[in-house]
C-alpha cells in the first residue's frame, strides 16, 4: 500500500469515527459503524487502531486537517500576532461546534495517563510546524520578541491553548470557549509582541 493510500485510509477512518462520535456519542458508536461509514474494511481498521479507544488520540489529526484549511485562509497582510489569534479563534470555534466536550475530556485524560504517544505534544504535527513558521516570521519582522527562542514561544502558546481547553472541559462548557479566548489570548500575546 502506498503512503498516500495509507494516509487516505487512516484519514477516512478517523473522519468517519469523529463524525459518528459527534452525531451519536462515543459510547453509542461501534467499530462496525465506523468501518461502514468510512468505506474501509475491518482489517484496515485494526491495522491502524487497536480499538475504538485508540481513536481518541486521533483528534490531533482532525485538528491538523482544520489547521491545513485555516492556513490557506490566512491573508499575507495579517501580522504574525493576527495570524496566531485567527488560528486560535477559528480552532476554538471548530471545537465548540464539532467536538463533543466529553470526548475532548477523555482525550485529555488519556494524554495524562498514557505511556505511549502523546499526540497533542507531537512536534511533527502541522500545528507545531505552522506555529514555528509564524513565530519565526514574527521575529524576522520584529513583531515578536527575540528574547525567547521560537521553540519557547511555541511551547508557551500551545500550553496556553491547552490550558484554556482544559479549563473549559472541567467547567463542562459552561461558557463559550471561543469568546473567552478572544479576550484572553490577546493579553497573552501582548507579552511576546514588540
Amino acid at each position: 500500500m502506498s503512503k498516500k493510500n495509507d494516509k487516505n485510509t487512516k484519514g477516512k477512518i478517523i473522519n468517519a469515527a469523529w463524525n459518528l462520535f459527534y452525531e451519536q456519542g462515543y459510547d453509542n458508536t461501534t467499530v462496525e459503524e465506523i468501518i461502514e461509514k468510512s468505506g474501509t474494511s475491518k482489517g484496515s481498521f485494526y491495522h491502524y487502531f487497536e480499538g475504538k479507544d485508540a481513536l481518541l488520540g486521533s483528534l490531533s489529526y482532525i485538528f491538523d486537517e482544520e489547521y491545513q484549511k485555516l492556513q490557506g485562509d490566512m491573508s499575507d497582510n495579517m501580522s504574525c500576532i493576527e495570524k496566531l489569534l485567527y488560528l486560535n479563534c477559528e480552532l476554538f470555534a471548530f471545537i465548540e461546534d464539532r467536538i463533543d466536550i466529553e470526548l475532548l475530556t477523555r482525550l485529555y485524560s488519556t494524554q495524562l495517563v498514557t505511556k505511549g504517544e502523546k499526540h497533542l505534544l507531537d512536534n511533527k504535527r502541522l500545528y507545531y510546524k505552522l506555529l514555528k513558521k509564524i513565530v519565526t516570521d514574527g521575529q524576522a519582522n520584529n513583531e515578536i520578541t527575540d528574547k525567547m527562542t521560537v521553540s519557547e514561544i511555541v511551547k508557551l502558546y500551545a500550553m496556553s491553548e491547552r490550558a484554556l481547553i482544559y479549563d473549559w472541559c472541567i467547567c463542562k462548557g459552561e461558557y463559550s470557549l471561543s469568546s473567552y479566548a478572544k479576550r484572553i489570548m490577546p493579553m497573552f500575546l501582548s507579552g511576546i509582541s514588540i
